[in-house]
This record gives C-alpha cells, structure tokens and sequence, in this order.
C-alpha cells in the first residue's frame, strides 16, 4: 500500500510542460539557429534545392566551378564536371566545432568569395565513397 498516490492532473500538468521545453528547444537550439541562418544566406533557388534534396549548389568565385554543398560537416562538398556528376569531394572545416548548417553556410561563403585559397587549403577526397555524407555530431 503506498502512501503518496500520484495526482493524475499534477503529473499530466509535469508532462505538458516537458513537451513544452522540449519543443522549444528543439525550435531553439543551436541546430535550429543554425538551419534558419543558412536558410536565410541562400538563394530561392539554392533554398529549394536545399529543401528538397539537403544539398545546394554554389559557383566559385575564381574560375567559376561548380559545387554541391551537401547536408553535413566534414567531405561533403563535391566538385560537379559538365554533366553535374561529382567529379571531386573536397574537405575544409572551420577550426572551431559549429553546427552543421553553420559549416555549410561558412563553406559557402569561402566558396563564393575566394575559391582559389579555400581550395588550396581543403582536402580532396573521393566522392564515391561513402555514397551520402554523414553528419557529424559534437557535443556543445
């Protein structure tokens, strides 16, 4: 026999209020900042992209390449030949740990403004494999 019996409407209320919290946090976290911030630097036609396919396309500044900037942090952007295939994955993060949209807004940003020295800098991978890049996630 116990002698504290849960109050129904108490604990529906506790519950309520968890959801609450959890829903703002979703909506406010570091991951929702960052996607809204990147949603706002991107063209209609990038934003569509983006929406649909969680990657979006950006022309270099120096000599004019194409490439797609896939959802992640680490080897997701892919240099695109004349038919738009991936022809090469190249590999530059900031140094400090971000969010991952905003890595893919700061990779864009270096693309568009001074493609020349971000390539210098960057990585190049396969852009085989893996065949979908994986986020990466980091404690805050």
């Amino acid at each position: 026999m116990f002698l504290f019996r849960r109050n129904s409407a108490g604990s529906a209320r506790l519950r309520a209020l968890r959801a609450l919290y959890r829903s703002f946090i979703e909506e406010n976290g570091p991951e929702a900042r960052a996607r809204r911030l990147l949603r706002e630097w991107l063209s209609p036609d990038q934003r569509a992209q983006f929406d649909a396919n969680d990657y979006f396309e950006v022309t270099g500044s120096d000599i004019g390449r194409r490439y797609r900037i896939h959802q992640g942090t680490m080897s997701n952007i892919w240099e695109l030949d004349e038919e738009m295939e991936a022809k090469t994955g190249w590999c530059f993060v900031p140094e400090r740990p971000l969010a991952a949209c905003n890595v893919m807004l700061a990779q864009k940003i270096a693309l568009e403004t001074d493609q020349a020295a971000v390539i210098a800098l960057a990585n190049r991978v396969s852009p085989r494999l893996p065949s979908r890049p994986r986020m990466v996630r980091r404690a805050y």
